[in-house]
C-alpha cells in the first residue's frame, strides 16, 4: 500500500474541510450584514446608477428642420402678398418706386380692387386665413419654439425678439398698424404667457 496517496488524500481532506469551514463562516458575515442592513431601512443602490440619475438633465435643440420650413412657408405667402399687391397697385397705373411708396398707398386706403383680389385679401386675412391672427400667431408661437428647441427658459428672450419686431414692422408702416395687427400681438402675447405657464405647471 502506498503510504503517500493515504497522506496525500487526508491532507486534501483536510484542506476541503478548513476551505468549507471559512465559505460557510463568510456567507454567515454576510447574510447577518444584509439582514441588519434591512433591519435598520438602508438600501443600496449602485454608485453608477445614483450618479447617473441625479445627473439627468433635459437638454433642448433647434428644429432646424421647422425652421426652414417656417422660412420657405413665409417667403412663398409673402411673395404671394406681395404679387397681390403689385397686381393691385399696376391695376391703377401707379408707379411705385420703393417700398414705401407701398405703405404710403396702402394706409391712405385710396385704392379700388377688383372682386376675384378682394376675395383672395378677405380670405387671406379672414380669422383662420392664412395672415389671419390664429395662423399668424401661432406661425409666431411655432418659430419660437423651434428656434429654441421648446426651451421654456428661453421664453422671456423670444418675447422681447417678437416685441422688437413689431415696433420694427410699426416703423415701416409709418403710423399705427392696423387693427388685425393689433389683434396679432395681442394673440401672440397671451400664447406666450401659456407657453410659460405650461412650463411652470411642469417643474
Amino acid at each position: 500500500m502506498n503510504v503517500n496517496g493515504v497522506t496525500g488524500g487526508v491532507n486534501a481532506y483536510d484542506a476541503y474541510a478548513s476551505t468549507a469551514k471559512a465559505t460557510k463562516e463568510t456567507t454567515s458575515d454576510v447574510s447577518q450584514k444584509s439582514n441588519e442592513a434591512i433591519g435598520s431601512g438602508v438600501v443600496y443602490e449602485p454608485s453608477d446608477k445614483a450618479a447617473s440619475s441625479s445627473n439627468t438633465q433635459k437638454t433642448y435643440t433647434p428644429n432646424t428642420e421647422l425652421v426652414n420650413k417656417l422660412k420657405a412657408d413665409a417667403e412663398a405667402r409673402t411673395s404671394q402678398l406681395r404679387s397681390l399687391v403689385e397686381k393691385l397697385i399696376s391695376g391703377q397705373g401707379n408707379a411705385i418706386g420703393s417700398a414705401d411708396d407701398i405703405w404710403s398707398f396702402l394706409r391712405s386706403g385710396e385704392f379700388t380692387v377688383d372682386p376675384a383680389t378682394k376675395a383672395q385679401a378677405q380670405a387671406d386675412i379672414a380669422e383662420d386665413g392664412y395672415w389671419g391672427v390664429n395662423q399668424t400667431s401661432d406661425r409666431i408661437l411655432d418659430f419660437a419654439k423651434a428656434l429654441s428647441g421648446g426651451d421654456p427658459s428661453k421664453i422671456e428672450e423670444l418675447r422681447d425678439a417678437f416685441k422688437k419686431g413689431f415696433e420694427m414692422a410699426t416703423k415701416t408702416w409709418g403710423d399705427t398698424l392696423p387693427d388685425i395687427s393689433q389683434r396679432t400681438y395681442e394673440a401672440t402675447m397671451s400664447k406666450f404667457d401659456k407657453w410659460a405657464e405650461e412650463a411652470n405647471n411642469l417643474l
